[in-house]
């Protein structure tokens, strides 16, 4: 007879694992877990989208796609691979087509001031705006290859190998590419850190 003090301790799941998990009953019908799941999801999608160079207004048009998308297609979803990954593989294709329809129409308007305008869509008054206005500025002069893999695994995490099936690249690229983005990124601080500061009519 087995004693209840001889079992081991029940193991308690990781962040990934309880995503994929709510991903896979949600397939099954189970819309407790479709809500969990896109409520522990959201933020991710939406900064990945935002950093692979949607402006702020797309972004929730294109995280809100990348859900439908998702949720379209959960029955052939067999958790080979984390839910985050395989979501973040739908924003990615969500983003690509995205630029392609936009490519394909004609502008409407245009501005010199595109930065400006940006800015002013975003929220005032939260805490680590003007950092994020920094991060955001520094990634945009990264190329999209390097800025997507940094934003993949520094800003949200992945580890390397789960970029890399994101990415579509072989892990040996991610982490090249990733190396190359601390490297321009530390530099242009370095730089900026040196410059003398703007003088102040008096």
């Amino acid at each position: 007879m087995v004693t209840t003090a001889a079992l081991p301790p029940a193991r308690t799941p990781t962040r990934e694992e309880s995503i994929t998990a709510w991903a896979l009953a949600a397939r099954g019908g189970d819309t407790e877990a479709t809500e969990r799941f896109v409520r522990a999801l959201h933020r991710d999608v939406r900064h990945y989208v935002t950093f692979l160079g949607a402006d702020p207004q797309s972004a929730d048009d294109l995280a809100q796609d990348t859900f439908l998308r998702a949720l379209g297609s959960l029955h052939r979803f067999e958790g080979r691979s984390s839910a985050r990954t395989w979501l973040l593989s739908i924003a990615r294709r969500a983003v690509i087509d995205s630029i392609r329809h936009t490519s394909c129409r004609p502008r409407l308007a245009d501005t010199d001031d595109w930065e400006g305008a940006a800015e002013r869509v975003q929220p005032r008054g939260l805490p680590g705006f003007d950092d994020g206005i920094a991060l955001g500025e520094l990634l945009d002069t990264l190329p999209a290859d390097r800025r997507e893999a940094f934003v993949l695994t520094q800003l949200l995490g992945l580890p390397y190998a789960e970029a890399a099936a994101v990415s579509d690249c072989p892990i040996g690229t991610v982490r090249s590419r990733v190396a190359r983005a601390r490297t321009a990124l530390i530099k242009w601080l370095d730089e900026a850190e040196r410059a003398p500061a703007p003088r102040t009519a008096v």
